[in-house]
């Protein structure tokens, strides 16, 4: 189950070299895509077995050269709405200010565990200055250095303790979870609608606590699987809320919950930054992908020429991960819409291909030796035998060399495409690992 840590508090307080502190824990091991700038504002980590997503709220103040109440007040409603546990970041040298005393007074009267971090306590001699914090009403505060991370250990080890028990509504069954995601007007209501309307009957909602993603059972036409849905669910009790923001945020929560994302682009608007951001997250997730553009009902030239136009742009903003379906049809007019999801089952078996070791290795060492590793600083790559890791929620390559640090990104990628061209993984990430032999 998705866990959701936000870190909330005024400007300058260093809540995104936290965040990068935090974070970073298991980038640096794990993902092997490279450093995207954009997506600075949510990533992954893990704790004593415990995963979790963490989100810094600082990275969408709008207006960064004016900053005011208003702005702030948005971002910390939106947390205690969406987060699990809340880490309020203040700074220690700097004692409580009056944006300080604002913040907390909207965290006391929310219903979610909030820790108080006292940060940039470089040197220790501030920790008689935490005594001040207990002023904010908010319980013991924790003292931190998000630069060079004194004291995190013990403050990760209390939002463990603080994070809810896994409010665990998911369906038990095998069946697939497909998420309908997009940004905010790119027709996410209208296609679960389009799906829903039909014999209400046969419909099942499996709701969690409004903290979770919301279930829905969908079996006619021969389809049986699970629309995890965030698009609707709660009302906006905010009308003035960063619509934006609010949207990556409910993103966030259906992508976890789900083994495809079903990414709807507004065909009348083109790819937009956004777009690219919750792309990011699946990616970050391992998940799935089927892309449709919606809204093709309405788009005036339709030639095969227009199609392939589009069809590129997405590739080329999503790259290097490029093998996923792209459907052109309208939730509107339910063009295509079933195909939408024959294709998102498709890709879903293409998530548990089960490829033999020695087909495998015929075909990898042919590549190998037709284009071998580069050498680096006079070393030579060799790879020696290639297997699939056995029951991974992903396809997972492991490849034995003698070398595994000296291979790079771009041979990587050229391994990875061999493997797309042998055998159906369309829609799939795929995570290749190299170790010692």
């Amino acid at each position: 189950m998705g866990r959701l840590v936000a870190i909330v508090g005024r400007p300058n307080v260093g809540k995104s070299t936290l965040f990068n502190r935090l974070t970073q824990t298991r980038a640096a091991i794990v993902d092997d895509t490279s450093g995207t700038t954009r997506d600075r504002q949510y990533g992954k980590m893990e704790w004593n077995g415990v995963e979790m997503s963490v989100v810094d709220t600082g990275g969408w103040v709008v207006n960064s050269e004016d900053i005011f109440e208003g702005e702030i007040n948005k971002q910390v409603h939106l947390a205690i709405d969406e987060a699990d546990v809340i880490l309020f970041v203040v700074d220690i040298k700097n004692g409580i200010t009056d944006l300080d005393d604002h913040v907390a007074a909207i965290l006391r009267k929310a219903k979610k565990p909030v820790i108080v971090v006292t940060n940039k306590d470089d040197n220790n001699e501030s920790i008689y200055a935490e005594a001040e914090f207990y002023a904010l009403g908010l319980g013991q505060p924790f003292s931190i250095s998000a630069i060079n991370g004194t004291g995190t250990g013990d403050l990760l080890d209390e939002v463990v303790r603080r994070l809810p028990e896994g409010g665990n509504n998911e369906p038990d069954d095998q069946l697939p979870r497909f998420a309908i995601v997009g940004r905010p007007n790119a027709g996410k209501s209208s296609l679960i609608n389009a799906l829903m309307d039909e014999q209400r009957n046969i419909v099942t909602d499996i709701a969690g606590t409004t903290r979770d993603s919301i279930y829905s059972r969908y079996n006619k036409f021969g389809f049986d699987f699970y629309l995890v849905d965030t698009a609707g669910i709660r009302k906006k009790n905010k009308v003035n809320e960063d619509v934006e923001y609010y949207s990556v945020l409910r993103s966030i929560r259906a992508i976890e919950n789900s083994d495809v994302c079903i990414l709807l682009i507004d065909a009348t608007r083109g790819i937009e930054a956004q777009d690219a951001n919750i792309f990011s997250i699946i990616q970050k997730n391992r998940k799935g992908l089927v892309v449709l553009v919606n809204k093709w009902d309405i788009v005036a030239e339709k030639s095969q020429a227009s199609i392939s136009t589009m069809e590129n742009a997405i590739r080329e903003r999503f790259a290097p991960f490029t093998d996923f379906p792209i459907i052109f049809g309208s939730a509107l007019t339910k063009q295509r819409i079933y195909k939408v999801l024959e294709t998102a089952i498709e890709v879903c078996k293409n998530r548990q291909i089960v490829i033999p070791t020695s087909q495998l290795n015929n075909v990898m060492h042919e590549a190998i030796e037709a284009f071998p590793p580069p050498a680096i600083k006079g070393k030579y790559v060799k790879i020696k035998y290639v297997t699939m890791l056995k029951g991974a929620y992903t396809p997972t390559f492991i490849f034995f060399c003698n070398l595994p640090q000296w291979i790079r990104d771009p041979y990587k990628r050229y391994l990875e495409n061999k493997i797309r061209e042998h055998w159906t993984l369309t829609g799939t990430p795929i995570n290749l690992f190299f170790r010692e032999k």
